[in-house]
């Protein structure tokens, strides 16, 4: 098992959207990704940097030459593992070759360390999204669950993840997240969540492990008191970087500012460690329809963040690499992400910056030994 010692570990979140899949091929035009998406992205406002280029090309996530190719620049640059966005809802997976195929297929990521965020909300059936006013998240999408479903989630993860020699563990306990843990908490309430997740770690400890170490990510304030008492065990975020009914252009050192003030006050309001979460930008905007000048104000959209830059990210993953020295037993923070592109966030190199990204990852790790 890869076990988390007291040392700065750095998880970088893979979104494994980057492949065709038969779900897609239902709704999009043959062998359709968002590469397409990403490569034809136009600029929305002067100076608007639009498209992302990938500086090796764009890749297949369901081949495991892919795969391998990411875990070579992540262990160059000093991220320690990967956190695949994992899609199930009641049994049914999407989006599942880059992990099955790509990253655990002979000659992907062979011993590199993985764990698994339950990305608890389907995939768009709808790309580039459309401003048809509806909800911002089609009912649809989302994933329901009960205590059932949920110890069925965990023993499938345990029997082909867990057990795998390079899961990554704290303190011999699975990691796992659930993206969207407001949503899952309120569907099933306190009480109920509190014994599927009981049930769960019991059903863990049996088969050997400690436990489970379950990650409330992005958990809102006015629930976030209620985690603790479900039986999580941390919390942190996914991309917590805009303000996102905020102005329609937002500057990303402003920002992270405001955000590393913020750390503290939800370790004290959750009665959890906290693991900070930084991203190198964020801009949806490829995934939205062209509507001329119009804004529509929501995601994909609105906001959009600007003057990104790879010496700022360096300094806001400084700060987050100082809060969780100083302040958790489990040195642990998380990079949002490793390859977002159609959502504006990704430590892979780009034409714009080159490797600068990755760069900052090892010039920060180094400066914290």
């Amino acid at each position: 098992m890869c076990k988390l010692n007291n040392r700065l570990t750095i998880g970088a979140y893979v979104y494994p959207g980057w492949h065709t899949c038969p779900e897609r091929d239902r709704r999009f035009p043959p062998c359709w990704s968002e590469w397409e998406l990403v490569l034809n992205a136009p600029e929305r406002f002067d100076g608007h940097q639009q498209p992302r280029i990938p500086l090796y090309g764009t890749y297949d996530d369901a081949l495991p030459s892919s795969a391998n190719k990411q875990v070579c620049l992540a262990r160059e640059y000093g991220v320690d593992f990967f956190i695949y966005g994992f899609f199930w809802s009641r049994g049914i997976r999407v989006l599942d070759a880059a992990l099955d195929s790509g990253f655990l297929g002979q000659g992907g990521g062979k011993d590199f360390p993985f764990a698994l965020m339950w990305a608890n909300r389907m995939p768009r059936g709808v790309l580039p999204v459309k401003n048809d006013q509806g909800p911002e998240i089609d009912p649809g999408r989302l994933v329901y669950t009960d205590p059932d479903d949920f110890m069925e989630l965990i023993q499938y993860c345990e029997e082909r993840y867990f057990s795998r020699p390079n899961y990554f563990l704290i303190e011999n306990m699975p990691m796992f997240s659930i993206f969207d843990s407001t949503f899952f908490l309120r569907q099933l309430g306190v009480e109920c969540a509190h014994k599927a997740i009981k049930r769960a770690k019991e059903y863990l400890i049996k088969k050997g492990y400690r436990g489970l170490h379950l990650m409330a990510i992005n958990p809102s304030v006015a629930m976030i008191r209620e985690f603790k008492k479900a039986g999580f065990d941390s919390v942190s975020h996914y991309v917590w970087l805009p303000e996102w009914k905020g102005k329609y252009l937002q500057d990303y050192g402003e920002l992270t500012d405001m955000r590393s003030s913020e750390w503290h006050s939800f370790a004290e309001m959750s009665d959890l460690a906290y693991y900070p979460s930084v991203s190198p930008g964020w801009d949806a905007s490829p995934r939205g329809e062209i509507h001329g000048q119009q804004k529509p104000f929501r995601y994909p959209w609105w906001p959009i963040v600007v003057n990104e830059h790879p010496k700022l990210f360096s300094e806001f993953l400084g700060k987050a690499i100082r809060y969780t020295k100083c302040n958790n037993h489990n040195q642990l923070c998380f990079i949002a992400s490793w390859n977002e592109w159609s959502e504006g966030h990704y430590l892979e190199p780009d034409t714009r910056f080159g490797t600068e990204w990755l760069e900052a990852v090892r010039r920060e790790k180094s400066n914290a030994v």
